[in-house]
């Protein structure tokens, strides 16, 4: 053991009644458990803690009796590799048997499992994910990584190479990890071993490659962590869209971000990095198996047409009306990101950012009007049913468009006429 620590005083989450018995349950008898894992990491590093991750040396059969008699409800959600699911209260915990990989192909891993702590914290990932803390706070160190908390550095457990080779996601992660937790420069071998060793992410599944992006660009600055991404090859890799795009956008759209208190928005990161065309980002939304929700938000943002800043709300209103209100926002947001980057140099950029936070500001109160007319109503004042009804009701809400909103049912079914050729 190469250091102990304690926690106790920091980390109320441990203390929680289910928690501890939980562990209480596992480590009956001689066995043992202990949480592990990122909750001790973001409790290190003053960030919050969502989920608790425990490793004991109870089999999973074992672990599910316990749980079972300790009353809480236990899932056999990974039982092959070692993995339940125990419920208290709702809450869920992941309890996974200590282990060591047998042998590994790049996306799957075929486990035997054992007793050995040192061993199981050896086949973990970073040594900053390989800490455990007993019931009482007391952390246990095996591999370093306690130093590497405190200095910020994402560090490979062993050889770099051998870990990524047993899971090639670990490239993602290592610039994921690092966009979250480390400082300054990436650890150089992890670096070079990422580099080296990118085509192996085509072994990955879509979903999984998205998710690890996902969650990277959710980070509160990633923009360090995409820029060394670019530099190893990694970024054109998985994202092939950025190569000749750039990301030069993500740092002043990040500023703007925590200037202006808006939430951290891993899509209208990605649509900043990557051209604005519709055919493009289909294809990436098909490669990556976005969500249709997702897919749908980038199309609408590649398909939005920015109005100019100087643009007035009245006609900013009309653009608004046939637009999708989303794909505007996020168009206007990366220009106003773009104007603010921009403004510490060039006067006329700080008055374009005046201009489009006015029209943010007015699309967020925007309330789409109502067009008085319907397909029915020009049946009813004598246009035959068939195609012409939507010919005629498109050419009359244009008009309604153009008049400010303005016309009235009355003024709009006089104008009928001038559309059918009967004036």
């Amino acid at each position: 053991m190469s250091a102990t620590v304690s926690i106790a005083d920091k980390a109320p989450w441990l203390f929680d009644e289910d928690l501890q018995a939980l562990l209480a349950a596992l480590s009956a008898g001689g066995e043992g458990a202990r949480v592990v894992g990122g909750a001790i990491r973001n409790t290190l590093l003053a960030q919050p803690v969502s989920d608790i991750d425990i490793a004991t040396t109870c089999l999973p059969e074992k672990t599910l009796l316990r749980a079972g008699n300790a009353g809480f409800k236990a899932v056999p959600t990974g039982i092959d590799h070692g993995t339940i699911t125990v419920v208290a209260r709702g809450r869920p915990y992941e309890v996974t048997t200590l282990r060591a990989d047998v042998e590994t192909d790049g996306r799957h891993a075929e486990v035997a499992f054992g007793k050995d702590w040192q061993v199981d914290a050896e086949r973990r990932d970073f040594t900053i994910n390989a800490l455990y803390v007993e019931a009482d706070g007391t952390i246990i160190d095996l591999v370093g990584g306690l130093s590497d908390v405190e200095s910020r550095t994402l560090r490979f457990m062993g050889d770099p190479g051998e870990r990524i080779r047993e899971d090639y996601l670990r490239i993602l992660r290592f610039f994921r990890f690092f966009a979250w937790y480390g400082k300054g420069r990436p650890e150089s071998e992890g670096l070079k071993a990422c580099a080296r060793l990118k085509t192996g992410l085509s072994k990955l599944s879509a979903e999984r490659v998205w998710s690890e992006l996902k969650k990277l660009l959710g980070a509160p600055d990633p923009s360090r962590a995409l820029l060394w991404m670019r530099q190893s090859g990694v970024l054109t890799a998985v994202l092939p869209e950025t190569e000749k795009w750039g990301i030069d956008a993500i740092h002043g759209l990040v500023q703007t971000e925590h200037a202006l208190r808006w939430e951290a928005d891993p899509l209208l990161r990605l649509a900043s990095m990557v051209p604005p065309n519709a055919d493009r980002l289909a294809e990436l939304a098909s490669r990556l198996k976005l969500s249709n929700q997702e897919r749908d938000r980038l199309e609408a943002f590649a398909n939005a047409v920015p109005p100019q800043a100087e643009i007035s709300e009245l006609g900013f209103a009309k653009r608004l009306y046939r637009s999708d209100r989303q794909g505007m926002q996020d168009r206007l947001r990366l220009a106003l990101a773009s104007a603010r980057a921009d403004a510490a140099s060039n006067d006329g950029a700080m008055l374009r950012a005046g201009h489009l936070s006015r029209l943010l500001d007015y699309l967020k109160a925007y309330e789409r009007p109502r067009f008085p007319l319907s397909g029915g109503d020009l049946v009813a004042a004598g246009l035959p049913k068939g195609p012409d009804v939507g010919k005629v009701q498109r050419a009359l809400e244009d008009e309604w468009i153009e008049s400010g909103f303005t016309l009235k049912r009355d003024q709009l079914l006089e104008r009928i006429p001038h559309h059918t050729g009967n004036r």
